[in-house]
């Protein structure tokens, strides 16, 4: 019976590492791209950034198929890049759509790599160079290709920052004249940190593995002994410990790092994050020596922490209602990570008396999510 079931698992193992090494290259995980509009002297401009990575999905840059794509190989098919961008960015005043007048492409990096970054001078009929009542900004680009692909707006004008999520169902927002009414803000961005922890797969990920033996007793024995606990009072404590203390610790970052106190480097904490996983998964296995799994929460939440104030600095943050939209996106953090513990929590206690869960969902999963974290991490250290 063992062997069997441990031949399953190595079987089911070599599968998801065949998955990650050979389709890593042709598979597509769903991102972000950047749009910032502002004035410059007199003249309103619209900075678009779009992932490397995104732009080969869809035109297949890499051209010597040595599995990276050079800023040489994107600056050879520039037009190409430039007229899509210009095809999927549409910016409109009272229906009338305006003429963007391209700046020459550049490179930037954001946290999770290099980007396609243009700058688009906005003119207007009939207007002046200041931007006009009703301006309003239509986006496009990736959704054919990736639903789940998100456009994050930053609007940073002399009396007016604001931002917006677009998406396939909302690919509008206004330029001009948004609310600026506290509670909007607070709602907005509230969405915006539901949205994040829902597709930060790498945090996901790192949550279930602290949650996995909650339904279990800990005892001096493989975990592949330990029994279901009887009470669901005691998973729900322990499931309480270590979500208060992920809270905590990435409330506590996420605060320090928006507020400009602590700035680590995107190229360590992705790393960091992503290694997070990989001993949070392998702490499953080790029975009794296991490490308390709420200060693995604590002390790596205080790194996720960081990682979430990088998206929100990216999406940028009404200076006026600066603890506003710091406070909503917090709560949406926390709305959609206790979603997902909600879901996770009521099938493990269905399934906690079963071998399935000890030896698929404990062992299975931890091994399959910490070679997850392990590529993460390798990728992430640009290796």
């Amino acid at each position: 019976m063992d062997r069997t079931v441990w031949g399953f698992l190595a079987r089911g193992l070599l599968a998801w590492c065949g998955l990650l090494f050979v389709g890593g290259a042709q598979a597509h995980s769903s991102g972000n791209s950047y749009l910032t509009f502002s004035v410059r002297g007199d003249t309103p401009v619209l900075r678009v950034d779009v992932s490397i990575r995104d732009l080969d999905f869809v035109f297949d840059l890499d051209a010597d198929r040595n599995g990276e794509v050079t800023w040489g190989e994107t600056a050879a098919r520039q037009a190409d890049l430039l007229a899509w961008v210009q095809a999927g960015v549409q910016v409109t005043v009272a229906d009338t759509v305006c003429t963007l007048t391209a700046q020459d492409p550049m490179a930037s990096q954001h946290g999770d790599g290099v980007y396609f970054s243009t700058e688009w001078a906005v003119q207007c009929p009939g207007a002046s160079t200041q931007p006009p009542p009703g301006l309003a900004l239509r986006y496009g680009l990736m959704f054919e290709q990736d639903n789940l692909h998100r456009g994050l707006l930053k609007v940073d004008l002399p009396n007016e920052q604001n931002s917006a999520i677009l998406s396939p169902e909302q690919p509008g927002a206004p330029l001009v004249q948004g609310s600026t009414r506290l509670w909007d803000i607070f709602q907005r961005y509230v969405v915006e940190g539901v949205w994040h922890i829902w597709i930060g797969i790498d945090h996901i990920l790192f949550l279930l593995s602290l949650l996995v033996l909650a339904p279990l007793a800990s005892a001096r024995r493989s975990v592949l002994a330990w029994q279901p606990v009887d009470r669901f009072g005691l998973a729900f404590t322990d499931v309480l410990s270590v979500v208060t203390a992920f809270t905590v610790a990435h409330s506590i970052t996420l605060g320090l790092s928006v507020m400009k106190w602590v700035d680590p480097p995107a190229d360590l904490v992705e790393p960091v994050i992503a290694l997070s996983v990989v001993l949070a998964a392998l702490n499953n296995l080790l029975g009794w020596f296991s490490l308390k799994r709420w200060r693995l929460a604590f002390v790596f939440g205080l790194i996720h922490g960081f990682g979430f104030a990088n998206v929100l600095l990216d999406l940028g943050l009404p200076t006026q209602a600066l603890a506003v939209a710091l406070g909503g996106f917090n709560v949406g953090v926390e709305l959609g990570q206790l979603a997902i513990v909600v879901a996770f929590l009521s099938v493990a206690w269905w399934l906690r008396h079963t071998a399935f869960y000890r030896w698929v969902v404990v062992v299975g999963g931890s091994l399959a999510i910490a070679v997850t974290g392990a590529v993460w991490t390798w990728e992430r250290l640009g290796l």
